[in-house]
């Protein structure tokens, strides 16, 4: 009994191996694909990796000293130039406001004994007691005093509030926008103190702008890649936050001068991006830039994964009627994925792909 059960599950046994081992090897032939040769364009290019820049970035600076009373725009805000960006209210030490007001209370005493004097000499003159020379000096001194009396007034009133009017010419403690362009960043707010550029000193920044429509790619180059470039070569920019978004560019500037990053020698390089309708572009975008060294078009092209090598010798399979042969072939540019084929092969010829080899 147990003999007429074992008989029946070792022919099963048997068959399921023999389904199995056919099928494996039917699945391995179907797992053979055939790549046509095709016609087509393979370009050599330098990789640069960087950001978006503006092409100037202005850092804007008070010339006079004091606090920041209020700021008059947002970070991202669009401005023309001249724009109120900032009010700083004076803020002078007590001994400067002192020294201030004494200086124009003593020009207001000057310039009052001269209009006294003036005013005495004047009937002198009238009643021919004096000479016109004497005349003319004093009324020289009285035109001194006065505009000292005037500069004196005008400075303590610009140092206790900011603002005098001359004229038709207003003169404030307004910092207004040196160009049009775009608010990059907010660096001192209201209630910070502000320290004045001069020859001496480089002030406080208050904020960065830049004019937005000119946009370079400022990245760096292998020291493999830089001897091949020349500004005016195009360029294709990728940006990472904008991953289906390609931009034109054209190679500006190679710099004369490699800087080291770990083991790698760099040099940096500026693209000048293209028209970018319907683009929104941001200073600080991280990119990546394919710079075109040099382009083959309407060649022989296959996947540089299908050259074999032995040696010095570089074959591809080729399936040939029903026989799968070795044909030799004489390579040329490449671009990391296709390769170009100068010698071996015909437009429309079937290249083996095999699988990949399996782990034992």
């Amino acid at each position: 009994m147990k003999k007429k059960i074992i008989i029946p599950i070792i022919i099963l046994l048997i068959l399921a191996v023999t389904i199995i081992v056919l099928s494996g090897g039917k699945k391995k032939n179907e797992e053979l694909k055939y790549i046509p040769v095709e016609r087509g364009n393979i370009s050599e290019k330098a990789l640069a990796v960087g950001t978006l820049e503006p092409e100037q970035e202005i850092k804007v600076k008070s010339t006079i000293s004091g606090i920041v009373s209020e700021v008059l725009f947002k970070v991202g805000d669009s401005v023309t130039k001249d724009s109120p960006l900032f009010n700083i209210l004076p803020n002078p030490t007590p001994l400067e406001y002192v020294e201030t007001r004494r200086n124009m209370e003593v020009a207001e005493v000057t310039l009052t004994k001269i209009q006294s004097e003036l005013d005495r000499k004047t009937q002198l003159f009238q009643s021919s007691l004096i000479s016109q020379s004497d005349m003319e000096a004093v009324e020289a001194q009285y035109n001194e005093a006065r505009l000292r009396h005037r500069v004196a007034k005008e400075k303590f009133e610009l140092l206790e509030k900011g603002r005098i009017q001359m004229a038709n010419l207003n003169i404030d403690s307004i910092i207004k926008a040196p160009i049009s362009g775009i608010m990059l960043s907010l660096n001192s707010h209201e209630g910070d103190p502000v320290v004045p550029l001069t020859n001496f000193q480089p002030g406080t920044e208050l904020c960065s702008m830049a004019d937005m429509r000119d946009i370079l790619f400022k990245g760096t180059v292998d020291e493999i890649d830089v001897g091949k470039l020349v500004p005016g070569m195009e360029a294709e920019i990728q940006i990472g936050a904008l991953a289906e978004k390609k931009i034109r560019g054209t190679l500006q500037r190679i710099f004369p001068k490699a800087r080291k990053e770990g083991n790698a020698t760099l040099f940096d390089v500026e693209i000048l991006l293209g028209e970018t309708p319907g683009i929104i572009l941001r200073a600080g975008y991280s990119a990546t830039a394919y710079v075109k060294i040099q382009e083959h078009k309407g060649v022989l092209i296959v996947p540089e994964r299908l050259i074999l090598s032995e040696a010095e010798r570089r074959y591809v399979e080729v399936k040939q009627g029903e026989i799968i042969n070795e044909v030799d072939v004489k390579t040329g540019l490449s671009d990391g994925l296709n390769i170009e084929i100068l010698e071996g092969l015909e437009e429309g010829d079937l290249i083996v792909e095999r699988p990949p080899r399996e782990i034992e």
